[in-house]
């Protein structure tokens, strides 16, 4: 039996199959002694080196809820101060679902399951999001109005969206797409500034943690999030993967 080299790597923990692809492309990755290429096959006799350093299969998978502290990076590059897996010092190797900016804090899902994150990520799945978001300026029912039909940036139209307006600066909004600093570029269009964003849900899973700790999930919050990708299409073009940002 074997397993394309992208998907190898993902079961490995090492990274989601996108990241994955990216280092094949790069060069950095090789099978035996021969350099991997897009689309290689890996049997189960064989090593697989990235970096110079073997991987091997995880046998258990990890998925983890988090409460990121505004200030913390969500990259597994070490060499980035104040990154995420440094901060977290997790026993085994995890990466992020998805990203949330440095300024920002709120729910983080960290695992090593390569498979579920283009499910949870890939924008035609529709899985939502939700955030509090504080602004600068009293808070309109014009502003409401348009956040929730559709801001015109990075060159296309937000899709519509829920937004509810929970005091005089303060809103919630619930996301089914992740444009880069998607929220902060929508209010900076209706001439608004955030002070503050906290993402606090992510599908069925909802932030109920310390800043700064984190937690396995529960059985039945996993049962349940595996159900909602149980439709989801896995594989995706990178134009279609949203950053949950």
């Amino acid at each position: 039996m074997t397993k394309r080299i992208n998907k190898y790597i993902s079961e490995s923990g090492f990274c989601s199959r996108r990241e994955a692809d990216k280092l094949v492309a790069e060069g950095r990755v090789r099978i035996n002694d021969s350099l991997a290429e897009p689309g290689s096959q890996v049997a189960e006799s064989d090593v697989v080196y990235v970096d110079g350093k073997s991987i091997k299969l995880q046998q258990r998978n990890v998925y983890l809820a988090f409460y990121k502290p505004v200030g913390i990076e969500t990259t597994t590059n070490q060499n980035v101060r104040n990154n995420v897996i440094d901060y977290i010092k997790y026993p085994e190797r995890i990466f992020p679902i998805g990203r949330l900016d440095k300024a920002s804090e709120g729910l983080l899902l960290l695992t090593n399951d390569g498979d579920i994150v283009n499910k949870i990520l890939r924008s035609r799945n529709n899985h939502e999001k939700e955030y509090t978001v504080t602004v600068n300026k009293p808070i309109t029912e014009r502003f409401i109005s348009r956040m929730a039909n559709g801001v015109p940036i990075l060159d296309t139209v937000t899709k519509k969206c829920k937004v509810t307006q929970i005091s005089q600066y303060v809103f919630k909004i619930v996301l089914t797409q992740g444009l880069n600093r998607q929220i902060r570029r929508m209010c900076e269009y209706l001439g608004y500034e955030v002070t503050a964003l906290k993402r606090i849900r992510i599908m069925n899973i909802v932030l109920d943690l310390p800043v700064g700790k984190f937690r396995e999930l529960r059985v039945d919050e996993l049962t349940e999030l595996q159900q909602l990708i149980a439709e989801s299409h896995g594989t995706a073009e990178n134009s279609e993967i949203d950053d949950f940002d």
